[in-house]
Order: C-alpha cells, then structure tokens, then sequence
C-alpha cells in the first residue's frame, strides 16, 4: 500500500500516500490504518516518522485518532472526482510510457494550470427565448 522511494522525506511521503489513497477512494472512510508501530516496521524508518505523518493528516482533516480504536480515515476525508481521476491516471500512464517522470510530470501541469477556473459553458441566454 504504501512505499518509500525517492528523494523527498518519509513523513512527507507517508502523507502524500495515503493523501492519495483517500482522494482516490482506496481508503474508504472509518477505515482502520496500520498502527504507527506495524507502519514503521513495515516501511523500515523509526514510528516518530509515521506518528509525525499520521499527527500532520489528522489536522488536515484526512485521518482521526482514537485512544484504543487505531487511526482511521475521516468521515469527512474527500475523493477525488472520478473524471479528474481516470483523467490523472491516464496522464501518469501516458507520462511513464513517454519516460516522463513524477517531478517533470508535476512541473508541467503547474505550468499549464489555468491562474484562473476556467468557467463552465452557458447557454446564451438570447437563444433561450
């Protein structure tokens, strides 16, 4: 489920990971996360490194803690909508295939982000009569 690789931190990893198994729906809400004991084993890096990770997501709103219930994902966690999911997994393929890697893969679409959201098309209103 969750790996490390790369250069970045392991608790930024850790969140980034499980930021996106939420948004993508493969953490369900009330799901019960590994302990931050079995996480670290797991992963091989020390349990501050996760607790840290799982502390960070708890006050994004993405996991709550309960004394002798575990981590779980929050109720109120959102998904991603599934266009812009399919949409992104699409790119990520296309991406890999091309020998474009994540960083290079993210400076482009910061690049390309529209600076303002792009409104949905209205009917005219003229034609409406």
């Amino acid at each position: 489920m969750i790996t490390l690789s790369g250069s970045a931190p392991p608790t930024e990893q850790i969140r980034d990971q499980i930021r996106g198994l939420v948004a993508s729906g493969r953490l369900a809400a009330d799901e019960r996360l590994p302990s931050v004991r079995q996480l670290a084993k797991d992963l091989g890096v020390a349990p501050g490194t996760v607790a840290k990770a799982y502390k960070a997501l708890e006050a994004e709103g993405y996991l709550t803690a309960r004394t002798g219930g575990g981590t779980r994902v929050s109720r109120s966690a959102t998904t991603i909508p599934r266009p812009v999911l399919e949409a992104a997994r699409q790119l990520a393929a296309t991406s890999a295939n091309a020998g474009t890697g994540l960083d290079e893969t993210i400076r482009i679409l910061r690049a390309i982000w529209p600076e303002q959201p792009i409104q949905p098309e209205t009917p005219d209103a003229s034609r409406a009569r």
